[in-house]
């Protein structure tokens, strides 16, 4: 090794010397940056997990569906108001079967089916359970991914027919029969008896919605019979092409307002709303790119809190070395020597930081993923390159600028200065 190389690796030699000879202070510091990385790290994996798990949940009902749902009129599209509204309460009954029957009319318009929920017991003999009803469609069966696993789904015409059959959610099936054989029994849903001629497929959970924890009606049974209501909640739309996905929204949004005699001037009267599947994936991108964001950002709080952590153990450190300081310099060290020093300590330590805060931040987010799927969630592990790159990144920049202060202060002391106040 020649002397110039060895002068320029002496400022690193020294601080790891000095790091080994701290071992407890330079512990706590290391600290403080791994619980700021692993905090960035789960954070941004937890948000990307849940990213990803919605788009499969959305993708799941099909990505040539448009969505036309019920809207609290003067409420924006896609509004936290409309949502609040429904919440309070607030009817829209103007969706109806009628309309859902004009826009299979339409040219790109391959099939669709009519929704309506509610929420009742369904009884066996001794067995009772609340449960979601789900009125539907008959064409659900061949627009929707959900399979019929024993039976068979209704037809069009015990739909038209106020038909009392019902087809039951694999969880219901077991709560209510067991092992027994379900198909062909009466069950009682409210105060009205109803056959059961299928049972569902086990799908889980989508979007928030048990499946398997629902009982499926014809729309016009539970419409009639169980609810007393003429409307319905949403419409699902089946395209040929969707390519041609824009202009059969707008087909559906120039009909339903001439159907609800609303000016095309007066959107905000709308009491619908149109979305294609691909529009629901722009908003839920657009929602989660900003919520990891807000979630980077205050994860990144920790990381600011360990650069404190860091400059305050280096200005104690460089307190405590003044003395060493001082005669390092009267034999020759220079300022930059000096700077260096203190600067390797403070890279050093935020290095092993973000090493081993990554490591725990891995493994703590895969165990999120990993309890997330016990509990029945489609639950992707994911750590991406992103947020990885940006934890590292953003720690060792925090380690430089929180060092530097320290380590100037170090550099400037003048070696009579420095012997003279460590006496």
């Amino acid at each position: 090794m020649t002397f110039d190389l060895f002068m320029r690796l002496l400022p690193l030699k020294l601080a790891l010397a000095s790091l080994k000879r701290n071992r407890g202070r330079s512990l706590l510091t290391v600290l403080g940056i791994v619980i700021g990385i692993m905090a960035v790290i789960t954070v941004m994996s937890a948000g990307d997990s849940l990213h990803v798990y919605l788009v499969d949940q959305i993708q799941t009902f099909g990505t040539d569906l448009i969505q036309t749902e019920i809207k609290v009129p003067n409420t924006g599209h896609t509004s936290t108001q409309n949502v609040q509204g429904l919440a309070m309460g607030i009817q829209v009954t103007t969706l109806t079967l009628n309309d859902m029957a004009e826009i299979n009319k339409l040219p790109n318009i391959k099939s669709s089916y009519a929704t309506v929920l509610g929420q009742e017991v369904i009884s066996f003999e001794n067995e009772n359970k609340q449960t979601l009803i789900w009125g539907a469609s008959a064409s659900f069966d061949q627009i929707d991914a959900s399979e019929v696993a024993e039976g068979r789904f209704f037809t069009d015409e015990e739909d038209k027919g106020l038909a009392q059959v019902v087809v039951l959610g694999s969880t219901v099936k077991e709560k209510i029969f067991g092992e027994k054989i379900a198909l062909g029994e009466m069950v009682k849903i409210g105060k009205i008896k109803f056959r059961v001629i299928g049972v569902m497929q086990k799908r889980g959970s989508i979007a928030f919605f048990d499946m398997d924890n629902m009982v499926y009606l014809p729309v016009q049974t539970l419409q009639k019979k169980l609810m007393g209501i003429n409307h319905v909640v949403s419409i699902t739309s089946q395209v040929y092409d969707k390519n041609l996905f824009d202009e059969t929204s707008a087909e559906i949004n120039s009909l339903l307002r001439q159907r609800h005699d609303i000016s095309t001037d007066n959107k905000d009267k709308d009491d619908f709303n149109v979305m294609t599947m691909a529009e629901a994936l722009d908003i839920y991108n657009t929602i989660f790119g900003a919520l990891n964001l807000l979630l980077a950002a205050i994860a990144g709080i920790s990381l600011v809190v360990g650069g404190v952590g860091i400059m305050n153990i280096m200005y104690v450190s460089v307190t405590e070395r003044i003395y060493e300081i001082g005669l390092r310099k009267a034999v020759g060290a220079t300022s930059a020597n000096i700077l260096w020093q203190f600067l390797w300590e403070a890279i050093v330590i935020t290095f092993f930081g973000a090493m081993i805060g990554f490591l725990f931040g891995v493994a703590l987010a895969f165990l999120i993923a990993f309890g997330a799927s016990i509990l029945g969630f489609s639950w992707r592990f994911v750590v991406s390159p992103q947020s990885v790159m940006l934890a590292i990144s953003a720690s060792l920049g925090i380690g430089l600028i929180f060092g530097v202060w320290p380590a100037l202060a170090a550099a400037k002391l003048e070696p009579v200065t420095a012997l003279r106040k460590s006496k």
